[in-house]
């Protein structure tokens, strides 16, 4: 262990995405990286669908592991908007020369990522739930809810959305607040629908917003966003069971013009995901103390409605390893934060509006039906392209923040 100076080992709370990333990302800097993950198994066949944007997939690149995402991947060319009534109300893309956004099964992700570790030497310990770290002045261990310790130069936290590493560094830290949507997902292995030749659409209802893609084999993906004034827990969503929130789902888009119904009319009871509430995270202000610091979710939560949440935490992961690489821990923590606060915070103001579109009255919806047209007329894909068009320079050392 190092007293001051560069990092040589570190302990990465978290085995979801963000931490093989960063663990690999680490690996490839040169610092000795092992995962410690909370749950005693791994979550292959747990989850959704993620859409992996050009900026996650080129951050990916940087360490060597784009590939893993195209090879699982189905292309999304771009976002079609939708009212209740069918009527189209906008379509945006990344330039074209940008690489199409890839759809991908949140677990075959997770799988990809894991093997890929694995290849790589990436230990990842299950069954380890941090309580708490005690820093040692040349070194910071952590301790664990079995009893088990590990010691290590410096602790990412990639524990999520309440995240333990978080209320670690910050004791006063906020937590998620409820965004006033429940939601859910499902596949439906026969749509007897076209393709929608590579457009995800959105479809603002007038009861629940709803998303689809229909795949070349006529498969298809879709979430629903369901506004609910009460805030539930996970918990408490599953235990109301598939079969009655199916039938909650068909009657909220009972008079919506889109394959809202079909489509979910058309998906067995155990293929509807029941994800719980939507949360958002208010602005995290302390990301590093000591020797911890946080990355993906635990830092930065996007709402799922930017599209952008996986990415930012891949892109977090590999800029954080880069500036290990080159910098003492103290300045590379700086500088990290330095480079990721403003892009972050700037994309989770956008989803954070998209939600507020999701949960609009009768007027609000009218409105913004008759709106929204005319404002992303004025909206180029160039305009937009800030978002997608991030390229990390792994190559380039870091410059310490002033």
């Amino acid at each position: 262990m190092t007293r001051t100076g560069k990092a040589r080992t570190a302990l990465v709370v978290g085995g979801g995405i963000a931490g093989p990333v960063a663990a690999m990302a680490l690996r490839r800097a040169g610092i000795e990286a092992a995962v410690y993950e909370a749950y005693d198994s791994t979550a292959d066949g747990v989850g959704g669908g993620v859409t992996i944007a050009p900026n996650g997939q080129d951050a990916l690149d940087a360490i060597g592991a784009g590939h893993l995402v195209r090879a699982i991947g189905t292309p999304v060319t771009a976002m079609g908007l939708r009212s209740w009534t069918g009527k189209d109300l906008a379509r945006f893309a990344p330039p074209s020369r940008l690489p199409a956004q890839q759809f991908v099964w949140r677990a075959d992700l997770y799988r990809a990522l894991h093997d890929e570790a694995a290849r790589r030497a990436v230990l990842v310990h299950h069954g380890k739930r941090l309580t708490g770290t005690t820093d040692s002045g040349s070194g910071i261990t952590a301790h664990f809810a079995d009893g088990t310790r590990a010691s290590a130069d410096i602790v990412i936290g990639a524990d999520g959305i309440r995240s333990t590493t978080r209320s670690l560094i910050d004791p006063a830290a906020p937590a998620p607040n409820y965004a006033g949507l429940v939601c859910f997902g499902g596949r439906t292995y026969q749509s007897g629908m076209a393709s929608t030749e590579g457009v995800m659409y959105m479809c603002f209802g007038k009861r629940a917003f709803f998303g689809y893609q229909i795949f070349e084999d006529f498969s298809a993906v879709w979430f629903v966003n369901l506004p609910r004034g009460a805030p539930m827990t996970v918990a408490e969503a599953q235990a109301i069971g598939a079969k009655e929130w199916m039938r909650t789902l068909l009657a909220a888009f009972a008079d919506d013009r889109t394959p809202a119904r079909e489509l979910i009319g058309r998906t067995d009871l155990d293929e509807l995901l029941i994800t719980g509430p939507m949360e958002n995270m208010p602005r995290v202000p302390t990301w590093t103390r000591g020797r911890m610091t946080l990355i993906g979710d635990a830092a930065h939560a996007a709402s799922s409605s930017s599209g952008q949440g996986a990415s930012l935490a891949v892109e977090s992961a590999v800029e954080l390893a880069r500036c290990l690489r080159d910098l003492p821990y103290d300045q590379a923590f700086a500088t990290y934060e330095h480079l990721r606060r403003p892009r972050v915070e700037r994309i989770i103001k956008l989803g954070a509006r998209t939600n507020s579109n999701k949960t609009a009255g009768p007027v609000g919806r009218v409105l913004r039906d008759l709106a929204m047209p005319a404002a992303m007329k004025l909206i180029s894909p160039e305009r937009m392209a800030w978002q997608f068009d991030h390229h990390i320079d792994w190559d380039a050392r870091a410059i310490p923040s002033v």
